[in-house]
């Protein structure tokens, strides 16, 4: 469904203020023809046929003028204001509170109530309630035929004129709050379709990561069968360079592999491991060991997590730490702390670094794909997907700047999703 923004949503609620104006003043000019030359009742014709002179003049105007610039909440309210204006002299020419058509009142405070702002349909209900004040002791009065006088008395008057006021704060009352009703809807299913194109987009990295795990696991594994062959061969046994060359490189393959069973296993596929099981401390702790292997001194843990708990190793919340302190160490951080503390039954994770922060704009679009600084194809996954495995747990991830250097990220998420069933 298209989505009007607030330029064209007030350009189309003017127009159809313009078309309900055609309609009332065509609706006028039949009545008071209809009376005048029907009923034989003798109305004011010339006042009230300029009056709806105006509002043509009006309509005309405001058709010429609506493509050249924005339609405001103050542009409608004085729209609106005119309409008033000219229903209240037709009244007060044609009887004033005693006219049956002083109902017609409530058509502009609906109408207040639905298109303009909270203050102006309070203010559209005391305008409106005041001209009906006014035309019960001030008004032209008709000279009816005997068979159609009637007298009404003043309290009579004053009543219908506290039911109008009544009926008119009870209907913006309501109208005004089912219309915030409407529009938290309206943002709340604007939220779930943003979180389905986003859960969209990841499953189809999902697909994509899993599509090539499979078929880097064939040219890795023969790769390791060679290396395996050469650090048999007694040539590059008799040699001590090429030997431990061989062995860094086996020992990359072997990684490589590992990282490969962790995207199969976080795509829930059967890798043949079974799910491993840990504890708290083990698991974070590991996590930023393995970390600090390939970045010596940059990393610091600090334990805040209290007594240990069972859990099962989540590699997918292990791959969001890892992208976060890869982007930390890309930011140029040359110190990042890890705390881990159990608040509530919610592990908090907070990594913080004194790097070159993260730019406004990508703060501002936290966990949308491709928001990065970095100019290389891919780059902006990292918080991306961070974010969603967050989400996926439960949990939360927060990022801010630090007021020195640095950056701050911060995540949440419930002890329920890590722990095993016993430990539940």
């Amino acid at each position: 469904m298209t989505q009007l923004s607030p330029e064209d949503a007030g350009r189309r609620n003017l127009l159809l203020l313009v078309q309900l104006r055609w309609l009332a003043v065509a609706g006028q000019m039949a009545t008071i023809v209809a009376v005048q030359f029907g009923l034989g009742v003798s109305l004011p014709i010339l006042p009230m046929f300029a009056t709806l002179g105006l509002l043509i003049a009006l309509n005309l105007l405001q058709l010429l003028a609506e493509r050249r610039r924005p339609v405001t909440n103050n542009q409608l309210f004085a729209a609106l204001l005119i309409d008033v204006g000219a229903l209240t002299i037709q009244l007060y020419l044609s009887g004033g509170a005693t006219n049956p058509f002083v109902g017609l009142f409530l058509l502009q405070v609906v109408l207040g109530a639905i298109l303009l702002k909270p203050v102006t349909s309070w203010a559209m209900v005391a305008v409106t309630s005041g001209a009906f004040a006014a035309l019960t002791v001030d008004y032209h009065p008709l000279a009816l035929p005997p068979g159609m006088a009637s007298a009404h008395s003043l309290p009579y008057l004053v009543g219908n004129w506290f039911n109008f006021t009544l009926a008119a704060v009870l209907i913006v009352l309501f109208v005004t709050r089912i219309a915030r009703n409407l529009s938290e809807r309206d943002a709340r299913l604007a939220a779930m379709r943003q979180q389905a194109a986003e859960t969209e987009h990841i499953v189809r990295m999902g697909l994509l990561a899993s599509g090539a795990a499979h078929e880097l696991g064939t040219p890795l594994s023969t790769v390791a069968v060679a290396l395996g062959d050469w650090a048999r061969d007694p040539v590059i046994a008799s040699d001590p360079a090429r030997a431990e060359e061989v062995a860094d490189m086996a020992a990359e393959i072997a990684r490589c592999k590992a990282i490969l069973s962790g995207i199969l296993l976080a795509a829930g596929e059967v890798t043949g491991d079974a799910p491993e099981r840990t504890t708290l401390r083990r698991f974070l702790s590991g996590i930023v060991a393995r970390w600090d292997e390939g970045h010596p001194g940059l990393v610091a843990f600090e334990d805040r997590l209290g007594p240990d708990r069972a859990i099962v190793a989540d590699r997918a919340l292990a791959q969001a730490l890892v992208n976060v302190l890869d982007n930390a160490a890309e930011a140029g951080a040359r110190s990042i702390e890890v705390a881990a503390s159990v608040r509530d039954a919610e592990l908090v994770l907070t990594i913080a670094d004194d790097g070159r922060g993260v730019p406004p704009g990508i703060l501002a679009h936290l966990g949308k794909p491709y928001q990065s600084s970095k100019n290389r194809r891919g780059a902006g996954l990292g918080l991306f997907l961070a974010v969603n495995v967050l989400r996926v747990l439960g949990g939360t991830l927060t990022v801010a700047n630090r007021e020195r250097e640095g950056a701050e990220v911060v995540f949440r998420l419930p002890l329920a999703a890590l722990m095993l069933e016993e430990g539940r």
